[in-house]
Formats: C-alpha cells, sequence, structure tokens
C-alpha cells in the first residue's frame, strides 16, 4: 500500500504536512529537478543552484532518516522536464494507492497539481501547508467584506493572534509599529558588519557546474554563491543576523551604500521562502533578542513586521486575487523593460549599483527594489508585467506568491492600490538622502533639468502629471499636486517634452560610459 509524497522545490521543512504519517518501510518521497521550472523565466544562475543544491541536501537528509526518495535529476538521461511527467512517470514505477502532496506556493503549479488525478488515476491528496501564520483561509475571511485592505490592519490582528510582540492584550513598547525610526540614512562613521556566508560544498559545486553548463547565457554570475543550502546553516546564517545585524537593523533599514548590498539585513528570505527556516522561529528569535536587551524594540519590531506583517499579507493578496491579479495595469504603462536592466550599463549610478550586486549576489535590498529599480521602472512607465518578470528571475528569494504583489503591489502601483495606499514614486531627492550614490554619478541630483540633470527628477514630475486623473485625488498625494496646480502650462510641458526625450531614447544614449570614481 505505497503512498507516492511529493516535495516540491520549496517545501524543503522536515515538518511539511505532505510527510505526515511518512511510512518509511513502503511510502516513497518523489523530489523532482524538472527543466520547465528552470526555465518559465530566465532565473539568475545563483537561484537555480540554490534551489537545486538545497533540494539534494534535504534528499539526502531524508535517506539519513530512513525515507525512501525517489529523487529525479535534471540531467537525468530520461527526465522529461515537467513534474506533471514526472509525477506520471512516478506513479508507473512505484503503483502508490494515492499521491500526497503540500499545496503548492504558486498558481500556475496548483494547476497543475489540480490534473494530477484524472492524468494518472490515481487519488491525490492535497494538504494544507502549516508553514505561514495565515492560511489561505485565514486571510480570505480578514479580507472578505473590508473596503480596502491595509498590511497594518492585518499585521495586528497577526500579533494578538500569534503573541508576538505582545505584553498581553498590548503590543510591546505601547505601540504597534516603530517605523517612524527605522528611516535614518547610514552615516559614514557607520560600518556594517562582516556577514557569515557559505562556502560551496561538494555537492554545490557539482550543481553550479551543471548550471553553468545548461544554462550558461543566464543573467549573473556564480563566483560569490555564498548561499545556505541546508537548515544547519540556515539556523548559522539566523544566529549571525540575530547577533551582528538586527540591532542595528531598524535604524538603517532604509538605507543604502554604494559597495555594500548587505549592510544590517537579515539575507534570510532565500532559506525562508525555501522552507530551510520557520517563520515562527525567525519572529522568536527576533524577540528573544528584544527580551534580552540584545537589540532595540524599533529594530525587531520593524524585523517582525517584515515576516509576521508583509511576508503574510502580500502571501494573502496573492492566492485571493489571483488569476487575474497577474495583468494587473492601473496605470496603464507600456514601455519595454530598459536593457540596462539585465546589464547594469547606464550612467544612472544608483541603478548600476543596485543591478550590478543584483548580478553578483542575486540579491539586493528592499529599499533599492522599492526605491531604485521599482522606482524608476513605474517612472519610466514600464509594463507590470515586463519588470515582474525581471524580478522573479533575477532575485535568490523571489517566488511569484511573494514576489508578483510586492512588484504589482508596491513598486509599480499596477493594482491601483489594492495593496498599497499610494505609489512609491519619487524623485532624486529621496535616493540621494538614503545613499551614497549621488556624489559619484555623472547627473546632478540638484539640477532638475537639464542634459546633467538627475532622471528621476523629471520623470518624477513628468509621471505625476502624465497620472494625474488617475492619482490626483489619493490624499496621500495631495502635496505634490498642490505644487502642480501652481505651475504655468508651459514648465509642465517642458517637463514632459524632456521626460519624453530620456526614455525615447533611453537604451541608445543613456550606456554607463566610465568606471565608479
Amino acid at each position: 500500500m505505497t503512498v507516492l509524497r511529493i516535495i516540491l522545490g520549496d517545501q524543503l521543512s522536515v515538518d511539511l504536512s505532505a510527510l505526515d504519517d511518512l511510512d518509511s518501510a513502503r511510502d516513497i518521497v518523489l523530489m523532482m529537478e524538472v527543466a520547465d521550472e528552470t526555465t518559465y523565466v530566465p532565473h539568475h544562475k545563483q537561484k537555480i543552484v540554490l534551489v537545486l543544491s538545497a533540494m539534494r541536501h534535504f534528499a539526502d537528509m531524508l535517506r539519513r532518516r530512513g525515507a525512501v526518495v525517489d529523487y529525479v535529476k535534471l540531467d537525468a538521461p530520461d527526465n522529461t522536464g515537467s513534474f506533471t511527467t514526472e509525477v506520471q512517470r512516478a506513479v508507473a514505477r512505484h503503483s502508490p494507492v494515492r499521491v500526497v502532496v503540500t499545496e503548492p506556493s504558486e498558481w500556475r503549479v496548483q494547476a497543475l497539481v489540480e490534473c494530477w488525478s484524472s492524468l494518472t488515476g490515481t487519488p491525490v491528496e492535497v494538504r494544507l501547508d502549516r508553514r505561514f501564520f495565515a492560511s489561505r483561509a485565514r486571510f480570505a475571511a480578514w479580507a472578505s467584506g473590508r473596503r480596502g485592505w491595509r498590511m497594518e490592519h492585518f499585521y495586528r490582528e497577526m500579533r494578538r493572534e500569534h503573541g508576538l510582540l505582545m505584553d498581553g492584550a498590548e503590543p510591546a513598547g505601547g505601540e504597534w509599529n516603530y517605523d517612524r525610526a527605522n528611516r535614518k540614512s547610514l552615516p559614514a562613521r557607520v560600518a556594517p558588519p562582516a556577514r557569515l556566508r557559505f562556502s560551496p560544498d561538494l555537492t554545490t559545486r557539482e550543481v553550479m557546474a551543471l548550471v553553468e553548463d545548461r544554462f550558461p547565457d543566464h543573467f549573473g554570475g556564480l563566483k560569490d554563491f555564498r548561499w545556505p543550502v541546508t537548515r544547519a546553516d540556515a539556523l548559522l546564517a539566523l544566529d549571525d543576523f540575530i547577533t551582528q545585524g538586527l540591532p542595528a537593523f531598524g535604524d538603517y533599514q532604509d538605507a543604502m551604500r554604494v559597495g555594500s548590498p548587505f549592510l544590517f539585513h537579515s539575507l534570510l528570505a532565500p532559506a525562508l521562502n525555501l522552507g530551510l527556516l520557520s517563520p515562527l522561529e525567525v519572529c522568536q528569535a527576533a524577540e528573544a533578542a528584544w527580551r534580552s536587551g540584545a537589540a532595540p524594540l524599533n529594530a525587531v519590531e520593524g524585523f517582525v513586521r517584515q515576516i509576521l506583517g508583509w511576508r503574510e499579507y502580500v502571501r494573502g493578496v496573492y492566492w485571493t486575487l489571483m488569476p487575474d491579479y497577474a495583468d494587473q495595469n492601473a496605470l496603464r504603462a507600456t514601455r519595454s523593460l530598459p536593457a540596462f536592466y539585465w546589464s547594469g550599463d547606464t550612467d544612472m549610478r544608483c541603478l548600476r549599483e543596485a543591478i550590478g550586486g543584483t548580478a553578483r549576489y542575486a540579491y539586493s535590498h528592499h529599499i533599492q527594489r522599492l526605491m531604485v529599480t521599482g522606482n524608476f521602472a513605474m517612472l519610466a512607465g514600464v509594463a507590470p508585467r515586463e519588470i515582474e518578470r525581471w524580478y522573479l528571475a533575477v532575485y535568490a528569494d523571489a517566488f511569484e506568491w511573494v514576489e508578483m504583489p510586492n512588484t504589482l503591489g508596491m513598486a509599480v502601483f499596477a493594482d491601483g492600490g489594492q495593496m498599497a495606499s499610494k505609489p512609491y514614486a519619487a524623485s532624486g531627492a529621496y535616493i540621494d538622502r538614503m545613499s551614497d550614490s549621488c556624489s559619484g554619478c555623472r547627473y546632478d541630483v540638484k539640477q532638475k533639468t537639464g542634459s546633467n540633470a538627475c532622471p528621476f527628477n523629471y520623470l518624477y514630475w513628468a509621471f505625476l502629471i502624465r497620472q494625474k486623473d488617475r492619482l490626483s485625488g489619493n490624499p496621500r498625494m495631495a502635496m505634490p499636486y498642490r505644487t502642480l496646480a501652481r505651475w504655468p502650462s508651459e514648465r509642465a510641458a517642458a517637463i514632459l517634452a524632456e521626460a519624453d526625450a530620456f526614455l525615447d531614447h533611453l537604451d541608445e544614449n543613456h550606456l554607463h560610459t566610465g568606471a565608479d570614481p
């Protein structure tokens, strides 16, 4: 009476519901590396290595615990290249009485799972994914009937429900949110700590060789691959963040510095999204640091809000609004993604730094994603689907359930306010305040117009002019629209013309022409 238990690549947790009641003497665990999953977007080489190496390590761990694992490697000669055909082959090999799988994290994979029973003639049991604070049904119940969704309201319910950072019925410290204390620029005298990184072992090096051979033209490089690929290493990474990064994380979580991609950020999202760490243990570790006096409350609350708040919220948005959510384009943006998003070849130093770091590490932190690459894409009118597919491809932590709402709802406001209360549009002044990129840039952030002006400056105002009918009624946009109302029509027309001239020749005339100073 064999049961075939399927573990997908982002389900690498020993307490996965699909492994409940596993009978090691009779059951088979199926794990599959398939071509479809490596190429539906041109994933960063490090992302592919991370997932495949973590899968292989997890399979080895299950075998050491006595499980029988049927593992299909990407380069196996009979690998058919898709989940569905590999499940069909596995059912033919093992003749199970049923197939058990934990609900997938992505819509397209769920659609595949729903067909497996009819295609194999075998019952398929889909179990709840318990690795989140809120189930899909829990979020849907919270969202139902609300005129508007806001993460802060959901976050407070999650705090109460799970008892994190609570003193009885009240929030620790007396306030729910310390975001106002977490917006400091990074002083030159403050040196970010060296962060724990992990040298590739034999298994990882074998996967690296495979990826270089099969995906030579994919984005990014492997020289700096140092992500944890086992739970043991992920726990070390968690401890490193709690001791080295968390104490200053709150103050400087929005800061950027050239040459320092990690700063005080956790670097835990890849391990969390693969299942090597649980969000509960991560939040509990942060809370313990505050209660022991090792980290201040503003840092711990800001970090917990990212995990318990935003991560859970975007998952709920994704599953409640898909599949239509993928096609949102409230601002009617149609421009193609600039070529420099793949090459980093631009004179805009902040973009060059963010994209170059992404190519090197498959990582940039949330402000680089939101206020640099995302902000530029929104101001330039890049089609949401193009920038969304780019984010999904280039980051090690990018799985569609978490990446898509962050892109469409936050970075480019394509959902028109379903997820966020305003577009996160900003001129060069914001980037100058929060980073040191502007001091070495070919463009002058203080100039508003002209050939030497920071493009973010005139693109920002051109964006507001173009989107006036859609955005001027937003209360949080009232101040810039009051400013615009005082402009003579000639000034607005000149800004639009300058923005159009820049954008129309973006990939031809605005390439990087020199080295950083």
